[in-house]
């Protein structure tokens, strides 16, 4: 142990923290005297600004003596050295990092530590969705891993306070962070393990779509319907339902698109619209989007984990000095406990977020960063791990999250600040009172149990919430819940996520057989969900025999007397929309957003298809969307084998979608075909594959991701990958 040498009489350094000094046997600032030497001036900077900042708030005590020669002094008697990592304010959640991240270092530093800074950029998916942006937004969490553990590792810092914000961001810096615990655990560094505290960002309300503009889309929905066009009146009016958030705006320009291409509007109407529902859309002080999507979902997945302290897991604004100030403080209880270091943390909190997930309808996306956390930690965790927990005790659907009815994001954390629910706590004491087996001697960063957090809990929501404008609801919403692992025949596994669909929709695709309608990428795909004719353009050009028509109508019920059309409309027909080739190594796995809404609002075909893809989803998709098909179209996976015409037969309760043998579905079997048509459709295998070389070049070189791991184990590095060898349960 490096003994204490720095006295503490000064009234500005926090007493309870005053002979803290962290236990190893290695110090770099003093076997190697260069960053004694280069780093105190940028502590002293940091400082100077923080000290300017909080110097008129009421109650601040100041800093203290922040000379050159003192911080010399804390850095050679290994004082708690503490990076505040911040992200890029190119992003809305990222906006006011800068004076949070003065207000920590503020209190690092009372606390007798070292406070310094460095921010990462962060790819904002919204802003990425449906162009190249998409091919960097999963390079983006690898390389993130990356630079944290890098600035971490490079200038030996012991514990990190993380302004933790949105999209990918999130799981990619906890994972840096585990890959340096992971390698500090190894005896010959003679290092202290690695801690950490998670802050997310607060959450942004959405926006209202101003009376003019209502007004605009009004005419359009009356103009829609004059010409016979229903569908589009009726999804533009469930659309105004919504809060306004930039996945709404998507969903508009589908409409308006199809608006133009009856004439209802000009081009240039339907983008004045646009642009005054984009200015409309985000409040000013910035946030994550009030949607259950990939940035709450990553909230939520660092809460359940155990790493956001009491108190910051949902705010509404941007934390006050002394909510900043407590998180520290929890922070540094932590230092010098290897039982709250970052991988202890992860290993016991994983099972008990792989329920919370479930229970909250969270993200698929947290489906390739969940294993990809562990595996940077060096667990051997798969998708399959999340399967066994998810199969061994049923995990109810708690969550009435819901963007028309007043209850998102937004109203949640205003739940919660009100005392109405505690948040993740709350969501524990649920799923524990109902018996679902959730690890409640894990720990966290309160320095208390999930068990210790929730014994004071009398109410997991209180009594002065009605049930059904709580968000968090203590009586299960229904049975089924979270994210299905599939398997099939020409496959190795998939994903579905259950919690986006309805019950009705569940129910629905049970047992059914599909038309499979091919795309080599996503483009090809949305401009034909956003056709106004598409029912009649797949009528007539499917060329589907009668043979095949009939036997179609005996297994997924219809009329005789019904002709095509009738039976798209019935639901006899069901289309399977696959896109391939938007795997990682073939376009980086961009998120299938766009096709995903234009498929929900084109009427039938959003109650009788689903979409399949060897890309992912937007967290904040709804409907019957399968993704993440490992292998990927190319890699030779059978998704890449399919065409226009094949029946799939998809059966939910076995969790299985499996490719039929035409010939014997004709004959009246149900028949899975044996080795798909890899080796008789090799030429246009090929065709394809040449293509996706060809189409990966739109991609900046340095973001290919070519060496990593399929998307069962997270799409990580190999390095990584060769690495996660432990078992964590």
């Amino acid at each position: 142990m490096v003994s204490n040498m720095v006295s503490n009489t000064d009234p500005a350094i926090n007493p309870e923290f005053s002979g803290l000094v962290i236990e190893e046997r290695y110090n770099p600032f003093r076997t190697c005297i260069q960053g004694l030497s280069n780093e105190p001036i940028t502590v002293r900077a940091l400082l100077k600004s923080a000290d300017a900042l909080l110097k008129d708030e009421p109650g601040y005590l100041g800093l203290g003596d922040f000379s050159l020669a003192v911080i010399v002094e804390r850095l050679a008697t290994n004082r708690p050295r503490v990076c505040i990592i911040q992200g890029s304010p190119d992003h809305p959640a990222h906006m006011f990092d800068h004076d949070h991240m003065l207000r920590a270092a503020a209190r690092i530093w009372q606390n007798g530590g070292v406070p310094f800074t460095f921010g990462i950029p962060v790819i904002c998916d919204g802003t990425a969705q449906s162009n190249i942006g998409q091919s960097y937004s999963l390079a983006s969490r690898n390389q993130t891993a990356a630079a944290v553990n890098i600035n971490f590792e490079g200038h030996s810092y012991h514990a990190a306070y993380v302004l933790s914000g949105c999209d990918k961001s999130p799981t990619g810096i906890l994972s840096g962070l585990a890959a340096a615990d992971r390698a500090r655990r190894e005896p010959e560094r003679g290092t202290a393990p690695a801690w950490a505290v998670f802050v997310p960002a607060h959450v942004l309300p959405g926006g209202v779509i101003p009376r003019e503009t209502r007004a605009k889309l009004q005419a359009i929905q009356d103009g829609a319907r004059a010409i016979g066009d229903a569908q589009l009146a009726d999804d533009i009016e469930e659309n105004c339902r919504y809060i306004l958030q930039c996945s709404s705006d998507e969903a508009f320009l589908g409409h308006l698109n199809r608006a133009v291409e009856h004439a209802l509007v000009t081009r240039a109407e339907a983008d004045a619209i646009l642009n005054e529902l984009a200015a409309a859309t985000c409040g000013e002080k910035g946030g994550i989007c009030a949607f259950n999507g990939t940035g709450n979902s990553s909230r939520t997945l660092v809460s359940a984990l155990g790493f956001v302290p009491q108190g910051d897991e949902l705010l509404t604004d941007e934390p006050e000095t002394v909510q900043v100030f407590k998180g520290v403080d929890a922070l540094f209880r932590l230092l010098n406990k290897p039982e709250y270091a970052v991988c202890s943390i992860l290993q016991r909190n994983y099972a008990n977020a792989i329920r919370v997930h479930n229970a909250t309808g969270s993200s698929s996306n947290l489906m390739l960063h969940m294993p990809a956390v562990m595996r940077h930690a060096g667990f051997d965790v798969t998708v399959f791990d999340y399967e066994r927990v998810r199969n061994s005790h049923p995990v109810p659907d708690i969550f009435a999250h819901s963007l028309t009815e007043g209850r998102d994001t937004f109203v949640l954390a205003q739940q919660c600040k009100e005392g109405l629910n505690a948040g993740m706590e709350s969501i524990y004491k649920v799923l524990s009172d109902l018996g679902v087996p959730m690890d409640l001697d894990a720990p966290t960063v309160a320095s208390k149990t999930w068990g210790e957090r929730i014994a004071g809990l009398k109410y997991a929501v209180s009594p002065r919430l009605a049930q059904e404008r709580s968000v968090i609801r203590t009586s299960p919403i229904r049975a089924i819940s979270g994210t299905d692992i599939m398997r099939g025949n020409f496959f190795s596994s998939c994903e579905l996520k259950v919690a986006g669909m309805e019950t009705a929709l569940y129910e629905h695709f049970r047992n059914r057989v599909f038309l499979v309608r091919y795309y080599e990428n996503e483009y090809v795909c949305n401009h034909e969900l956003q056709s106004t004719t598409l029912v009649k353009t797949l009528c007539e050009t499917m060329e589907l025999p009668p043979d095949l028509l009939a036997r179609l109508r005996e297994v997924n019920g219809g009329d005789a007397s019904d002709t095509m059309e009738q039976m798209v409309v019935k639901g006899t027909i069901g289309f399977a929309f696959v896109i391939a080739g938007q795997g990682p190594k073939a376009f980086g796995m961009p998120e299938m957003f766009a096709p995903s809404a234009y498929l929900r609002h084109q009427g039938v075909l959003e109650r009788t298809s689903f979409l399949m893809t060897d890309g992912r989803y937007s967290g904040v998709t709804k409907g019957a969307c399968v993704g993440h098909v490992v292998p990927e179209a190319f890699e030779g996976g059978g998704i890449g084998t399919l065409e226009t015409g094949d029946l799939l037969w998809l059966r939910l309760k076995e969790k299985r979608i499996d490719l039929l043998d035409r010939a014997a579905f004709l004959a009246g079997e149900m028949t899975v075909a044996k080795g798909g048509f890899a080796e008789e459709r090799a030429e246009l295998v090929a065709e394809r594959h040449a293509r996706m070389l060809k189409r990966r070049h739109q991609i900046a070189a340095c973001n290919w991701l070519d060496h990593v791991t399929t998307a069962e184990k997270g799409v990580v590095p190999e390095s990584v990958d060769q690495r996660a060898v432990l078992a964590w349960r």
